[in-house]
């Protein structure tokens, strides 16, 4: 953890602000439109449909694939369709709140067979009487795109066409469409405020943006409105079924539109959670479904975007979008956390949590917009990154450049755990220690001498770095430190300046590899020709620990009976002909990890006390059969010498293999025995 100055908490601090400020203002906002796209797709997969489809005020009539298929409107321009409308228009008017034509027919055959769309236009001027009609227009710059003027006087004029047009935001997406369209006279309420205000609202006070456009609420699942093949309508119209039409549109929004693949369709914030077009559809009246290939498009029909937003103003869901106010708020708490995260914590747990942050505000934003609330999720994750990169940049160039400095004075000399945990207290180390169980590791070169008189300083000293970056790879690699080098020799220690509970089965563990890695990469560290041996000695028990030297230059090193041991065991390897020796405490404290056999108890040099030793042979998950078996025979041998049965050992060692070296040396003791001499109990070790 690193620690925090006033200039980095005012630096900090800063950054924060910056970017929260950035992130509410209109530079900004071009992230708030995908904030909303993503949601919806997201609130769905975790809350499902806002409403089911029989909650939809709004149904479509729709002129789709299928109408172009069946008779009597197949083979026919659309031109000449309008005479078939009529009966579906009188049926589905009869029970409706209010139909809405999303189709513009701006010319008529009429000029050709007089009377030709009488039946439709008296379908109209019938609905029109009934304050159930709104016709659509296309609003240019000047000259709108209308019905036919036939069909304007049958519906009453004016007051019954309305502007169908939609808005785009900057990047093509359709999010929003205008309440109101600025006319010569003032103002008229556009398509869809229309359809609504004749289906019973009454409400005032609309959640729109400054230019006073609505942002629809758009629900999500299969068939979210309901939406009837106008051939079937037709067929069930013929048919005089009033029934089906009371059932299905009765108190019912209904708007007449094309419902086609390529006409008319439009991309929306509703593109990401898209639903193949008759997915879910109402029970039929007379026609089948048509067996047609439906996929999932990213674009909707047009009618669908006015019937989002009929519903979204009689049920008062239509979308509020987060205040800039709010926007600033919400960034700039969490570009504080961001900034803390990443300043204080070590780097990747600062990430983990900036990512953590991050990965919430999309489930956030899914849950608001279950709720018509628009959070611009994309505005605050940005910052979020933003903030972090800036605080690591700042992290890195400015306050962590001390921490470099102490860190590359320390480093070669105290090990690396204990140099983290001083720079994260923010206090140098100072001299002291403290009495801990560790298991030091003391190893050597066997020969070294010989080798040395071989070969150059140079070649040397070359040979003697390949050999030390390898051990102590592996010694750091299972949690240890070196705590020193002495010529040849390491100096390691398993358990410090960190805990670690198993430090004595590491250091076994690290013991067998260095063996192994000499074993299998012979040339790779051979010196003048010869390859090396090294005998390792390990003991684990209390030594006194810390910060040992002067003021001006100390280090971080172990002292005790406990090193002295270890180091006397390595030389005992000598004597046993064995490459790694352990005292019963490590081997005790490595537990059944390891498979290991006991050599022997010996008294070393300086010390009263006795200690039984054992060679580690292997990992108790790798050792062979013939390992298992020679640990065990061997210890059998032992324990027959300690209970004076000569004979039994002497037969036992001699089954051994011949490579085996400590029973070669146990052999060789046993004939070097007096005739009716006792075995010594404890082995008297006269060199270092």
């Amino acid at each position: 953890m690193t620690s925090f100055r006033l200039r980095d908490l005012a630096s900090v601090a800063g950054i924060a602000l910056t970017v929260a400020v950035l992130a509410a203002l209109p530079v900004a906002d071009a992230l708030r439109g995908p904030s909303l796209d993503l949601a919806y797709p997201l609130r769905h997969a975790l809350f499902g449909p806002q409403a089911a489809p029989g909650q939809s005020h709004v149904v479509v009539v729709a002129i789709d694939e299928e109408t172009y298929r069946r008779e009597p409107f197949s083979g026919l321009p659309q031109a000449a369709w309008p005479p078939l409308l009529a009966p579906v228009i009188n049926a589905v008017a009869a029970d409706a709140r209010v139909i809405g034509l999303d189709v513009v027919w701006s010319t008529s055959l009429d000029g050709l067979q007089r009377g030709f769309e009488r039946d439709f236009l008296l379908s109209l001027r019938q609905a029109a009487r009934e304050n159930k009609l709104v016709l659509g227009k296309v609003q240019h710059s000047k000259d709108p795109i209308l019905p036919h003027a036939g069909q304007q006087m049958a519906a009453g004029g004016a007051a019954n066409i309305r502007a169908l047009n939609v808005f785009e935001d900057g990047d093509g997406i359709i999010r929003r469409l205008p309440l109101v369209f600025a006319t010569t006279d003032g103002q008229e309420p556009g398509f869809a405020y229309e359809l609504a205000r004749r289906s019973g609202l009454t409400r005032e006070g609309f959640a729109t943006d400054a230019a006073g456009n609505l942002a629809p609420n758009f629900n999500t699942g299969p068939g979210d409105i309901p939406t009837y093949s106008l051939a079937d309508l037709y067929a069930c119209a013929q048919a005089g079924r009033s029934d089906y039409f009371r059932q299905h549109f009765a108190g019912r929004t209904v708007i007449l539109a094309t419902v086609l693949d390529v006409e008319d369709r439009r991309l929306t914030a509703k593109r990401l959670a898209a639903e193949p077009d008759g997915a879910n559809a109402p029970p039929r009246c007379i026609h089948p479904v048509l067996p047609l290939q439906t996929v999932a498009r990213d674009s909707l029909p047009g009618a669908y975007i006015h019937a989002a937003a009929i519903n979204s103003l009689l049920d008062g869901t239509e979308l509020r979008d987060w205040p800039r106010g709010a926007v600033f708020a919400a960034a700039l708490a969490l570009t504080l956390a961001a900034g803390l995260l990443v300043f204080r914590l070590r780097l990747l747990l600062g990430l983990g949590g900036v990512v953590l942050l991050a990965a919430v505000l999309p489930l956030l934003a899914a849950l608001l917009l279950r709720q018509s609330i628009v959070m611009p999720w994309l505005n605050l994750v940005a910052a979020l990154l933003v903030t972090a990169a800036a605080t690591i940049a700042y992290r890195f160039t400015v306050a962590d450049r001390d921490r470099r400095q102490v860190a590359r004075m320390f480093a070669l000399y105290l090990p690396p755990a204990l140099v983290d945990r001083m720079l994260g207290s923010g206090r140098l180390p100072t001299l002291g220690g403290e009495e801990r169980a560790v298991t030091v590791l003391f190893s050597d070169i066997a020969s070294f001498t010989a080798i040395s008189e071989a070969c150059d300083p140079k070649s040397l000293v070359q040979g003697l770095n390949e050999y030390f970056s390898a051990m102590t790879a592996i010694i750091e690699d299972h949690g240890g430190f070196v705590d020193k080098y002495i010529g040849d020799a390491i100096v390691a220690v398993f358990g410090a300046p960190l805990d670690d509970p198993r430090h004595a089965e590491h250091a076994v563990r690290a013991a067998l590899e260095m063996q192994a890695l000499l074993h299998r990469d012979p040339q790779r560290f051979a010196i003048a020709g010869h390859t090396l041996r090294i005998r390792v000695g390990l003991n684990t028990g209390p030594v006194l620990i810390g910060n040992i030297g002067s003021p001006r230059r100390f280090n971080y090193t172990a002292m005790g009976d406990a090193v002295n041991l270890a180091a006397r065991l390595e030389g005992a390897n000598k004597r046993y002909g064995t490459g790694i020796l352990a005292s019963a405490d490590c081997i005790n404290a490595a537990g059944e990890a390891i498979l290991s056999r006991p050599v022997d108890t010996v008294r070393v040099v300086g010390r009263s006390q006795p200690a039984a030793i054992f060679e580690p042979l292997a990992l108790q998950g790798t050792a062979t059969e013939a390992q298992m078996q020679q640990a065990n025979n061997f210890a059998v041998a032992l324990a027959a010498l300690q209970r004076q049965d000569l004979a039994t050992a002497r037969a036992l060692l001699q089954a051994l293999p011949e490579g085996d070296a400590a029973a070669q040396v146990l052999l060789a003791r046993l004939d070097a025995l007096t005739p009716g001499a006792a075995w010594p109990a404890v082995t008297e070790l006269t060199e270092k």
